[in-house]
């Protein structure tokens, strides 16, 4: 039987050709080659969909005035949020001619300016490879090399120099560095009488400073444009006098900084950026300048002013997130992370040489959250096993940190430490060190490896060993670092491998009876002594909490990754696999077992007096247990079959790959060298400041991050600092600012003398 087919109450409603909504508000129509822009019903907008121009018109309207968000006009439009944004700025900087204007960069426009096509075809003729061009310009190789093509270059014998010097010709202070003697002009009269405070070196009697050519501090459009033409390597700093300059309490680190060494060491491992107003010596300075501010990362930058912080620094502006993200690049390019480490180790035993007697040792483990796959290591603080990526600290008696290498894979501390100890060698000499590490480095052999290399040990005992006696403690007190230790010990020998090596063993009895055994091959130190230096291991615990929480350690420096090695063993996990199943299978045949011994324990004689009579009475759990048996045997067989270790390319799907480790190391590095600086600090108030052991270096935070006034003189740069919270806090700083005043340093790139004071509380 048919149905009568009825008209539909709600017929289904379309838009009329040509209608584009783009939301409740606004609409866009379409007809013979016109679109209408229509807002609540009234036109907006109307042109000719050949006009782009008044289309982006109509876009930027329709954002500006809040009719519709960026999202909903990209949709409407056919277009993307990036291309709705940059009309908008192109409509702010040049109108509505700007926006008639085709993308891209304009044809027939060169990109590079005149005088510096002239410098490339100068370099090219005195036979300059296209990469030192490019270097020396300040573009990239392949600007350089298209240029060259477009004007059919050809390889031409040397043609004479534009300019004629003299053998005595000196050379031009603001271009050394970056053009050779040859092929630089004279001197100009005005800067052979430059000020002697905008050096950018310190002036010595064989080589000229480098001057700056702007006068004005608030404006570098000089040096800029010397920079932009290829011709300095970095800015000279110039200061003007500025009264209350925020953060400019900073500048008190400055004399412990160039006692580090660190400028001088990055100058001969990395040498320089190349042509840039932010040359190396900037870069790195706003590097550890940006640490003692707790400014934790470059984009943190975005939330400070640059012309702010550029006045601390001598320049006009800081450099900002993008600029400071490629000389971190540039730097980590080079590959030379691990020299500027070491060069930065020897420096700092020649300071503290003192301090290297007792090093130590740990590794801290940076979780990963990325998407690539990575090995896992034990994070103690987390209890979790997590893709991670370790790095080894060496610190010395004080906790400060020494230098730091990245581990591979992260391997275990004992497969660590000889290639660790081979470092300390190399800084300390021939020098006796005493190396102490925690129970992650307990082996027996490998404290045999460490005797035998000159050094002695001071570890844990990890394992199983028999108690002591109680009736062989005994109260042991000495005195260390200024305080009175008392420790309940007792002192023994011990044998290991059996008997091939002999140990000093000291433990420690607590309150509650638990016994922590130390080994050690120092037979010269008291027992008390030896025990306070192996319990101050947790410095090395508290230096890593403080570096995460203040420093942001873990933080990734970038996300690129390079390949691992793909033939490195790890875990198989179809061994791995085979064996919980093993360990499932072996504990059902234990509970198995358990029934049957129960029932057999709990059975009757009444009910079964023979033991034939009691199997054929649970013969079914019987069988059960045999069963069960017979799959242990074949899973233990089909696991034997199975190798335990694989290459990690047969283990995994994904690409072998480890984290770029060369901007973490470097960025590593400037942490360490500005806690040390912060460390020197805290020494130096310490005699001054009660209670420095407990609020010592919030004392330094609150000096480092407090505005201070900025005067010049002819010789001197006058850092004079706001007051802090309370007098007797002042009055350390005061004796601080004494204290660096004695070490008569000077500005980094200037030979301005650096000299401190503090504002007496009103």
């Amino acid at each position: 039987m048919g149905t009568a087919k009825t008209d539909d109450l709600f017929p289904e409603v379309r838009n009329p050709e040509g209608t584009q909504i783009i939301n409740e508000r606004c609409m866009v129509r379409t007809r013979e080659g016109h679109r209408v822009v229509l807002v609540s019903g009234i036109v907006l907008a109307q042109y000719s969909l050949n006009d782009p121009m008044a289309e982006a018109y109509a876009r930027i309207q329709l954002v500006e005035q809040g009719w519709a968000t960026q999202s909903d006009i990209a949709r409407a439009f056919a277009c993307s949020t990036r291309t709705v944004r940059r009309d908008q700025r192109r409509f702010e900087e040049g109108g509505l001619a700007a926006l008639g204007r085709p993308d891209g960069y304009p044809p027939g426009r060169a990109r590079l300016a005149g005088s510096r096509r002239r410098l490339v075809e100068q370099l090219k003729g005195e036979g300059h490879s296209q990469r030192e061009i490019a270097r020396r310009v300040g573009v990239g190789e392949n600007a350089v090399r298209k240029l060259l093509r477009r004007w059919g270059w050809k390889e031409q014998p040397s043609a004479q120099t534009e300019w004629s010097f003299s053998d005595e010709a000196t050379a031009y202070p603001d271009l050394s560095g970056s053009v050779s003697v040859a092929a630089s002009p004279p001197w100009p009269a005005s800067l052979q009488t430059a000020h002697p405070n905008l050096s950018a070196f310190s002036t010595t009697g064989q080589e000229p400073p480098q001057l700056s050519q702007d006068t004005d501090p608030s404006d570098r459009s000089g040096d800029r444009l010397l920079a932009r033409l290829g011709l300095l390597e970095d800015a000279p700093p110039l200061f003007g006098a500025a009264a209350a300059v925020p953060r400019a309490g900073v500048l008190l680190a400055l004399p412990v900084l160039m006692a580090s060494g660190v400028f001088d060491c990055a100058q001969n491992i990395y040498g320089s950026l190349g042509p840039s107003f932010y040359g190396l010596r900037t870069s790195l300075l706003t590097l550890l300048l940006m640490a003692l501010w707790r400014i934790k990362r470059p984009e943190n930058l975005k939330e400070y002013s640059p012309q702010s912080l550029g006045r601390v620094l001598g320049l006009d502006r800081a450099p900002e997130v993008k600029t400071l993200r490629r000389k971190l690049a540039r730097l980590a390019a080079a590959g030379r992370a691990a020299r500027f480490g070491e060069a930065l180790a020897r420096r700092r035993v020649e300071l503290r040489g003192k301090a290297m007697g007792f090093l130590y040792v740990d590794g801290h483990v940076r979780v990963y959250h990325g998407r690539h796959a990575l090995p896992k290591a034990h994070v103690a603080r987390m209890r979790i096993s997590a893709p991670a990526t370790s790095d080894y600290w060496v610190n010395d008696s004080s906790g400060d940190p020494l230098f730091v290498v990245t581990a591979e894979a992260n391997a275990g501390l004992v497969k660590m430490l000889p290639g660790i100890l081979e470092q300390v060698r190399g800084l300390v000499g021939k020098r006796r060190v005493t190396v102490v590490f925690d129970r992650g480095g307990f082996s027996p052999k490998l404290f045999q490896q460490i005797i035998a290399a000159g050094f002695d040990l001071l570890t844990y005992r990890k394992g199983r060993c028999p108690r002591i006696p109680r009736s062989r403690f005994g109260l042991h007190t000495a005195r260390c670092g200024g305080r009175k230790v008392s420790y309940v010990l007792a002192d023994q020998e011990v044998r290991l491998l059996k008997g091939r090596l002999r140990l000093r063993q000291i433990t420690r009895r607590m309150e509650n009876g638990h016994q922590t055994p130390i080994l050690t091959s120092r037979r010269d130190l008291g027992a008390a002594h030896v025990a306070h230096r192996m319990f101050d291991r947790w410095r090395q615990e508290n230096f890593f909490k403080y570096l995460r929480e203040e420093y942001a350690l873990d933080a990734l420096a970038e996300h690129a990754v390079v390949p691992d090695d793909p033939n490195r063993e790890v875990p198989n996990p179809a061994w791995a696999a085979l064996d919980a199943r093993w360990r499932q299978a072996q504990a059902q045949v234990d509970r198995l077992q358990s029934e049957y011994g129960l029932e057999a324990l709990s059975n009757l004689e009444r009910r079964h007096r023979t033991m034939r009579g009691f199997k054929i009475a649970y013969g079914k759990l019987g069988r059960r247990i045999w069963a069960a048996w017979q799959q242990v045997l074949q899973l233990e067989k089909r696991r034997a079959t199975v190798p335990r270790r694989v290459p990690v390319r047969e283990a995994i799907d994904k690409p072998v790959v480890k984290l770029a480790p060369e901007r973490k190391h470097l960025t590593n590095l400037i942490k360490m060298v500005a806690y040390q600086a912060e460390s020197d600090l805290l020494r130096w108030v310490a005699p001054h400041y009660r209670r420095a052991d407990d609020e010592g270096r919030t004392l330094i935070q609150a000096a480092l991050a407090s505005a201070a006034d900025l005067n010049v003189t002819k010789r001197e740069l006058r850092i004079t600092l706001a007051p802090q919270s309370s007098p007797h806090r002042t009055r350390a700083i005061a004796a601080l600012c004494e204290e660096l005043n004695q070490k008569k340093a000077s500005f980094p790139g200037s030979s301005l003398r650096l000299n401190y004071s503090i504002q007496e509380p009103s």
